[in-house]
């Protein structure tokens, strides 16, 4: 067999991965300590051909070689050291992953070869020399060529923007108008159905889980689950290849072109505080076998990950390269595939520096000057589980935050636990405590009261307590602080007061959740009472547990949600970017005078938001207790909203309010 021969000539150190120029694919590889590095290619039938990359700079390993074309498949096999003591894990008998691979074939199929030490021993600082080719996905080299035609990025300004958060494959599983062979895709996902869908609901974003190819666990394909959410990364540019129907990648930007022409932007869950190879005691897929030194975080102990993500391992984007290799996968799902901003999960994990957590720290500040991803949606998770690891209204402009302090204090106010009714006050004003320094927009705050983790919002109303029995761990885990009040019944009822009630109190949530500041997102399913059946940590769930449920009966709160994003599109005060020199904000009690000291104690009791700006006042009445009769501020008002429709009469200058319900009012 002859051997393909490298053009020293054409090859080039400055963009890793493999790269098509449409004559022939150049190969580059970051790995500094590693002694020699082998490109495998692999022909249809998995046969392989090794060779040596024959060039290395900076401890960047490349080679161009001619007439490897898209479809060609390929892996590496690092050599160098075996210390685990000094970091160091090379094992050339695994192949590994390219972690600027474009698209992967094949499953990770567990086998005890996938392992750099013998795993049977139970002791890494062993060596295996089992070769785990044949259990790992082989890497693909692809044309990123693609007509985008028109397609352009929205840019929608955060004070219109409306994020509906969704699970790629669980929106569509069981919905009937989503054609058969589409559900659970990203076809689907762009499909006329749900497009139409977004559309008369008013979102303007869809925050999609984890897309990036992921691993399923071990265990819990022992146990017949399945890594459903995807918190599991493998790879940070391939696509995860059950969300394709034909398994190419141009499937994505087909979905991404569709939604753009309807108006609604594209926002990724991305993971980059850890991977999927977990502990020193993980399985060598990729990184781990690359550079385990350069590309984790180690303490004292070189032999041991640094863990501050509960995953075993702390991506170390501290390293330039690895700083690189996040900032590039983030520029090719901007430039090559046009999403419109990230989620990060985890994000405390990236602003890591050795004193802890640096909110001006290297991670931020190359982001916050680099021409293209300054320009899109960044909002951090801001929080993990290391000290000083919560760090809620703690992240630098441009960043937006999941604020869990919203979640909390309107679950709390309308269970009617007692003594929120202030802290509810700060959350329809924008969280200005956490977020109101820095020159800080209010739009900084991502309102939510229900997202993937945890409770839907037809579950707070539903359960008092969690049941995620189907997870196969005995109901331990899913955390048990969920605010929730099952209204008489736990879980499932054919009691219609009950069920009324649920969904008046729901309606309550999902007004105080769009007619606050700063901006909202909604739980895909929660604008039909959607149900997990009291599980709060589905992510094993591929199954009807996680999937949405369209046919709830609860189709009606669809129609709130509607009402609710038009009137935030009619009223500018409702989308006020600014704590200062804006809309004002005024506080009044049942009586129509400004609230004392006595009324923000007292939850039962009705308060009025005064909302002043430069053309137009509105009021925003909440009503967390029985009925009650509500004297509005001076001025003539006319009805604009109200969440139980048939309550909520105004006679004169006096609104009578129905009991656990949301009014709007504007200048009659």
């Amino acid at each position: 067999m002859t051997l393909p021969t490298f053009d020293k000539t054409s090859a080039y150190s400055d963009r890793l991965g493999a790269e098509f120029d449409g004559e022939g694919t150049n190969f580059a590889l970051f790995s500094d300590h590693a002694e020699r590095v082998e490109l495998c290619l692999f022909d249809d039938e998995g046969a392989e051909t090794r060779l040596d990359l024959p060039e290395m700079e900076g401890g960047i390993w490349f080679g161009y070689l001619p007439g490897v074309v898209p479809g060609q498949r390929y892996g590496y096999r690092v050599h160098g050291p075996y210390a685990p003591e000094e970091g160091h894990r090379f094992n050339p008998n695994k192949l590994l992953i390219d972690p600027y691979a474009r698209q992967l074939t094949g499953e990770v199929v567990w086998n005890d070869a996938l392992f750099g030490y013998d795993l049977s021993s139970g002791d890494d600082l062993t060596f295996d020399h089992r070769d785990s080719a044949p259990y790992v996905p082989k890497c693909y080299v692809t044309d990123p060529a693609y007509d985008w035609d028109a397609d352009r990025a929205l840019h929608t300004r955060w004070s219109d923007t409306v994020i509906y958060e969704a699970h790629v494959r669980g929106l569509t599983m069981q919905r009937e108008d989503v054609p058969a062979n589409l559900r659970g895709t990203f076809a689907g996902l762009a499909s006329d159905a749900m497009i139409e869908h977004f559309t008369k609901l008013g979102v303007s974003a869809v925050e999609l889980l984890p897309v990036h190819a992921f691993l399923q666990d071990s265990y819990l394909i022992d146990k017949g689950l399945t890594n459903y959410w995807g918190y599991n990364t493998l790879n940070f540019f391939a696509p995860e290849r059950r969300y394709l129907r034909t398994g190419e990648w141009g499937e994505i930007k087909e979905a991404i072109s569709r939604l753009h022409a309807a108006g609604i932007e594209v926002i990724l869950d991305v993971v980059y505080n850890h991977t999927a190879e977990g502990s020193e005691l993980g399985p060598t897929l990729s990184f781990r076998g690359i550079d385990n030194a350069s590309y984790y975080l180690h303490g004292d102990d070189m032999r041991h990950c640094y863990d501050t993500t509960g995953c075993g391992n702390t991506v170390n984007v501290a390293h330039p390269m690895v700083l690189r290799m996040v900032l590039d996968s983030l520029r090719h799902w901007v430039q090559e595939m046009h999403v419109d901003g990230f989620r990060f999960d985890l994000a405390s994990t990236l602003g890591r520096e050795p004193s802890g957590f640096e909110r001006e720290g290297s991670f931020f500040a190359a982001i916050r000057q680099d021409p293209v991803l300054a320009r899109v949606k960044l909002i951090a998770e801001p929080w993990d589980i290391g000290d000083g690891g919560y760090q809620v209204g703690g992240f630098p402009w441009p960043f937006r935050e999941w604020n869990d302090k919203f979640r909390d204090d309107s679950r709390a106010f309308w269970r009617r636990e007692g003594g929120v009714k202030g802290a509810l006050a700060e959350r329809l004003s924008g969280s200005p405590v956490q977020f109101d320094h820095s020159n800080r927009p209010a739009t900084s705050s991502v309102n939510f009261i229900a997202a993937h983790d945890g409770f839907t919002m037809w579950d707070t109303v539903s359960y008092n307590d969690k049941h995620n029995e189907a997870n196969a761990e005995d109901n331990r885990d899913g955390h048990d602080h969920n605010l929730s009040d099952n209204m008489g019944v736990e879980g499932e009822t054919d009691d219609k007061t009950i069920l009324a009630a649920r969904r008046r109190r729901v309606r309550a949530m999902l007004s105080t959740l769009l007619l606050s500041r700063g901006v909202p997102m909604l739980l895909a399913g929660d604008e039909v009472g959607n149900s997990q059946r009291g599980n709060n940590n589905a992510y094993c769930q591929d199954s009807e547990i996680g999937w949405t449920d369209w046919d709830t009966g609860n189709a009606d709160l669809a129609e709130t949600v509607q009402e609710l994003t038009a009137l935030r599109r009619a009223h500018d005060v409702l989308r006020e970017s600014r704590f200062h020199g804006g809309t004002g904000i005024d506080w009044f009690g049942p009586d129509g005078h400004p609230v004392d000291e006595a009324g923000w104690q007292d939850d039962d009791l009705p308060v009025t938001m005064r909302l002043s700006g430069e053309d137009e006042t509105l009021l925003v009445v909440v009503n967390g207790g029985d009925d009650a009769e509500v004297t509005l501020p001076e001025g003539n008002w006319e009805r604009l909203f109200v969440s139980e429709p048939e309550t909520g009469s105004l006679k004169a200058s006096v609104l009578a309010m129905g009991w656990q319900t949301v009014a709007v009012l504007g200048r009659g």
